[in-house]
């Protein structure tokens, strides 16, 4: 009986278990049914508002700066070259690399016994060549009072002729008296020639006589020259490089001694393209005496230096492309040549211009802007100049409109916007920071041991590591070089 009473217990429960899932089944059937027998009614979409950064845009003056790389180099070197052949006998205490001189200094001084030889010889063929034109001036004033003399002389046999042929027509003298005294006048006429032509050598020799001492006087400068050329001296205040030459050793003419460069008269050369040098140019077609920034990076140290644009190179250069300008540096202390350093050029100033950020122009050359209702509107801009990571922008309807600092594909005309106004500002970093001693001993130490820094500049930069607050960005640069 047990049995019979859960067997049917079991086969209760079965059926009512059926019984609920067919109503639940007809349930959900009903639901699904009556779902799909109401009309769809489409829920109302709302529009997508995206947040963007703006900035208003505001036309101003601006000054572009052109940044490129050049080459620092002395207005004033010149090449020490030996003009004679010689033993180098003596040589100045400071004739070494980046050995300072002053003008007027000895240099160099090369053997000058074969020289000063030289000199002895022309001197005395000069002592000759006047000793010869003395002479030949004695024989011409001798020569010239023997024609005198012959001249009278046949002056005399003229008349005692002209007396005969007198005495022979008035029948008292004789034909062979006349004869005779024709004789003796022809013999007085040929001395005269004879000495008119002493006289004529005479003059001659005087003239050979010039010519050998004006030849000696030219050889004399020759030998002086050579003899001085045997002394090199200095022409102007500067340094020398590159010495190649010690005492006692046998130089060649012409040969290479050392250079001498001004360091106090620097100049820096760098290219830039055609289209920048362009706008270098004032209305002439000269270039502009622009000022320049010199910035040279020496272990996280910059030095400094400003000039002026001071010429353009006349030519291209061969296979080269742009143009080479040249600027004249002011202060260049710690400056060397051969440096490789970045130049930044002041533009001429621009006017009525936008500053903008690059990011916000498109290849096709326009911009957006908020429109009414914070929708976004397209404004075509001309691009006048692109600086870093910014671009000076002119337009129609541009002034004081807000635009978009960045754009993306998810941007488009129409598409409204949440405009973020100065959110992207990064605080400006403190210019000047107090070291602790550890760090400020640390920063001193690297400075003394870097020894490719000037001595000029090293002195700077401790000087200024030693002040309670010290300039944040020469910090980073220094601790960017040791790794700190």
């Amino acid at each position: 009986m047990r049995f019979l009473r859960q067997s049917l217990v079991g086969v209760f429960l079965a059926a009512l278990t059926l019984g609920l899932l067919a109503f639940a089944g007809q349930m959900i059937g009903g639901a699904v049914q009556d779902r799909m027998s109401k009309e769809d009614r489409a829920r109302p979409v709302q529009e997508r508002v995206f947040a963007v950064n703006v900035i208003r845009a505001e036309l101003g003056v601006e000054t572009p700066v052109l940044k490129t790389f050049g080459q620092v180099k002395s207005r004033r070197t010149l090449e020490l070259r030996a003009a004679t052949a010689g033993r180098v006998i003596e040589l100045f205490d400071q004739f070494v690399d980046g050995g300072a001189v002053r003008a007027g200094d000895v240099l160099v001084r090369i053997d000058p016994a074969d020289a000063q030889s030289t000199v002895s010889r022309v001197k005395a063929d000069m002592s000759d060549a006047n000793a010869d034109g003395r002479d030949a001036a004695r024989a011409l004033a001798l020569a010239k009072d023997e024609q005198i003399a012959a001249q009278e002389q046949a002056d005399l046999r003229a008349k005692a002729q002209k007396r005969q042929n007198d005495l022979l027509a008035r029948g008292v003298g004789t034909a062979a008296a006349v004869e005779v005294a024709e004789l003796a006048a022809s013999s007085a006429r040929q001395a005269v020639l004879s000495r008119r032509q002493a006289v004529s050598q005479a003059e001659a020799r005087i003239d050979q006589a010039a010519s050998a001492l004006s030849r000696a006087q030219i050889a004399l400068a020759d030998a002086t020259r050579g003899l001085a050329d045997t002394t090199l001296v200095a022409p102007f205040d500067g340094k020398l490089s590159a010495t190649s030459v010690v005492a006692g050793r046998l130089v060649g003419t012409n040969e290479r001694l050392a250079e001498l460069i001004d360091p106090a008269a620097l100049e820096v050369s760098f290219r830039v393209s055609t289209a920048q040098y362009a706008r270098l140019l004032d209305a002439s077609g000269d270039i502009l005496g622009a000022d320049v920034d010199v910035i040279l990076d020496i272990s996280g140290v910059d030095l400094t230096a400003t000039g002026k644009i001071s010429r353009a190179s006349v030519g291209a250069g061969e296979g080269q492309t742009g143009r080479l300008i040249f600027a004249k540096l002011n202060d260049s202390v710690g400056f060397k040549t051969g440096d490789f350093v970045q130049v930044r050029v002041q533009e001429p100033a621009v006017e009525n211009v936008v500053r903008l950020p690059s990011s916000s122009l498109d290849a096709s050359g326009t911009v957006l802007v908020l429109g009414s209702e914070d929708r976004l509107e397209t404004i075509e801009v001309e691009l006048v100049r692109r600086q870093g990571d910014d671009i000076l922008v002119r337009g129609r309807g541009l002034e004081g409109r807000d635009v978009v600092e960045a754009r993306s594909p998810l941007l488009g005309v129409g598409i409204v916007v949440k405009p973020l106004r100065g959110v992207n500002e990064i605080p400006a970093a403190p210019s000047m920071v107090e070291l602790t001693d550890e760090r400020r001993a640390k920063l001193v130490a690297f400075i003394e041991g870097n020894i490719h820094m000037p001595a000029a500049a090293k002195a700077r930069v401790l000087a200024q590591l030693g002040e309670a607050q010290v300039p944040a960005r020469m910090v980073e640069r220094i601790e960017g070089r040791i790794g700190g």
